[in-house]
């Protein structure tokens, strides 16, 4: 306990790291603020309808994704999905067309461009999504209309694409004078929002004489711990592959006498492709807002918009598992690796350096990649078995899923993020004081 005291101590020492954290904060509370600020020419008292249609199913996860300000029918209703969309179609250029392959290696500038790029299709991904949202809004809230005129259709949806474009700015914001990604941080904190409605709903369900009184409540406080901690260690992954087992899984029985280590991780892509399946699997339920009344959604459509459906499950699965080996491609350069080990002096036992190093690991990080989308993607699925098991909709969210993931994956980046500022203002003082030793072990520990 002390020394989480003085930890904290030590951050609020640091000046930048303490600018950092207020920022983000307030930058946060921003956001915040903003998903409660209602849409102009909309009665907030009307939205009950809105508000029952997004308290569950695929709707009630996306209004999750959103901060509330979905079912409130805010400014930021749209939230940050059409940028990750648009993020997410910019990536997947980056790999069929040569002209964003060699945005790609231009370094900061083509980042710049690829970054103004997908703001531009971020705009055009909200003027789409806008109007559905507001044809749905008519069909199950028309009385929270106040002015159905061609005004009121044209300020709204200029203001939800402004609403979406200042939510993306301040994630760069985030990103830039706080702490942590601001995208991951806005979507963090929107989850965050609706835990304590959650829990609180499920208390009041196992209270109730027919579902278990505090006993099954307690097994689910447990069940969520376990959760939580598997989530952790797949986030995490494996930091080191030790070669000796790398060469077994590869079928090569040549071990090197000492224990080496090559830098991969069982899941070296994170919690980015289900982000990234989480925002195609929005695809339907945006589309279907264009189509409230239409029956041609009972069939298809309904499959893929309700989340304990088999399809909607086993779609979103498979694209973890393909996303996860996408991300993991463009994220893990075996060649470049190779050529950094052959620069160094540094070599696999039993492999030639060059064009063999770079196959072995890219043989290693196909195999072990396998396990580790798997796990991701039943992990995803979690929060349907919870239901199926009786657990309220919205507290299922947190027991696994695109929730859970986010939150585990947030906050160990932000908290690593800090400790990386601790262990530089540690280092500094070594260096005030003429102990090179401590930095000399800190530069030879990856070793």
């Amino acid at each position: 306990m002390n020394n989480l005291i003085q930890t904290i101590r030590n951050i609020f020492k640091i000046e930048d790291l303490r600018v950092r954290l207020i920022n983000t904060f307030l930058f946060l509370l921003i956001y915040r603020l903003g998903s409660h600020i209602v849409l102009p020419g909309i009665d907030p008292n009307q939205l009950g309808k809105l508000q029952h249609q997004t308290s569950g199913g695929i709707l009630g996860l996306l209004d999750m994704f959103a901060g509330g300000a979905f079912s409130h029918a805010s400014i930021f209703a749209l939230g940050i999905m059409p940028y990750i969309s648009a993020s997410i179609i910019v990536q997947l250029l980056g790999i069929a067309i040569p002209y964003f392959q060699k945005l790609q290696k231009e370094g900061e500038s083509g980042r710049k461009k690829i970054n103004q790029i997908t703001r531009y299709l971020t705009v055009l991904i909200c003027a789409g999504q806008a109007p559905g949202y507001l044809v749905n809004l008519r069909a199950t809230s028309a009385e929270a209309i106040m002015n159905n005129s061609v005004e009121f259709w044209f300020i709204s949806i200029m203001v939800m694409v402004a609403g979406t474009i200042f939510v993306m700015w301040l994630g760069e914001r985030i990103t830039d004078k706080g702490v942590g990604n601001g995208i991951s941080m806005i979507i963090m904190i929107g989850i965050i929002a609706r835990f304590p409605a959650s829990f609180g709903d499920e208390i009041r369900s196992r209270l109730s004489a027919t579902q278990g009184g505090l006993v099954v409540l307690l097994v689910e406080l447990i069940a969520l711990m376990f959760v939580i901690i598997t989530v952790i260690l797949l986030v995490q992954g494996t930091r080191r592959i030790p070669v000796q087992f790398a060469k077994k899984i590869v079928g090569n029985k040549q071990y090197g006498g000492a224990r080496q280590y090559i830098p991969l991780k069982v899941n070296a892509a994170g919690v980015m492709p289900i982000i990234f399946a989480q925002a195609i699997m929005f695809i339907p339920s945006t589309v279907a807002q264009f189509f409230p009344e239409s029956a041609a959604w009972q069939g298809f459509g309904a499959a893929f918009t309700n989340f304990t459906s088999f399809w909607y499950n086993f779609t979103f699965a498979l694209m973890i598992i393909v996303f996860t080996y996408f991300y993991t491609a463009i994220s893990v350069n075996p060649n470049q690796m190779a050529e950094d080990m052959k620069r160094n002096g540094g070599f696999i036992p039993g492999i030639k350096p060059g064009k063999k190093t770079a196959e072995f690991i890219d043989n290693v990080m196909s195999k072990i990649t396998l396990p580790g989308s798997l796990f991701l993607a039943f992990v995803a699925i979690l929060p349907t078995f919870g239901i199926l098991l009786g657990i309220n909709t919205n507290f299922a969210h947190f027991y696994g899923g695109t929730s859970i993931l986010i939150l585990v994956g947030v906050v160990l980046d932000t908290l690593q993020q800090i400790e990386s500022y601790l262990l530089m203002r540690h280092y500094d003082g070594l260096m005030k004081s003429g102990r090179i030793k401590g930095r000399t072990q800190q530069m030879t520990a990856p070793a």
